[in-house]
């Protein structure tokens, strides 16, 4: 790949974000679990002391910093992945979908807000657009790479 990907390295700067935001949910504990809407029941486990939100927490830390060094490959600013072109496909997917749905997750999520529900989906429509549209702008230059 020969020149920089400004949605790609931009998609990476928000996963990245979003990962560090939930680290700090871990290391800062029940306050941020609240402020980001998290649920009263997981800041009540946390405050607790039980192990399953950080265990959630951790496990979203290494999904989104995943997709973040993915994103930097495809926009690249670090050197191509193993199946970055699906890869990209799958997370632009992921965020697209999880910001669309929304209204069907809500009622198996009671507790959240209707405000944790607007923001965190817009936030997801706007970091998947951003994987979507910088992966087709890299699609040719991934078929010739076959990546």
């Amino acid at each position: 790949m020969r020149t920089y990907n400004k949605f790609l390295g931009a998609a990476a700067v928000f996963s990245a974000v979003a990962a560090l935001a939930h680290l700090g949910c871990i290391v800062f504990g029940v306050d941020w679990y609240r402020f980001f809407g998290a649920g009263e029941q997981m800041a009540q486990m946390a405050e607790a002391g039980h192990w399953y939100p950080a265990a959630v927490t951790s496990v979203i830390v290494v999904i989104l910093g995943l997709w973040s060094i993915y994103g930097l490959s495809g926009a690249g600013l670090i050197k191509p992945l193993p199946l970055l072109r699906l890869a990209l496909c799958l997370i632009s997917g992921i965020f697209l979908i999880r910001g669309f749905s929304f209204v069907a997750l809500m009622p198996m999520f009671p507790e959240n807000s209707l405000t944790f529900w607007l923001v965190s989906s817009a936030i997801c429509l706007i970091i998947g657009t951003f994987y979507a549209t910088g992966t087709y702008q890299r699609w040719p230059e991934f078929s010739r790479k076959n990546s």
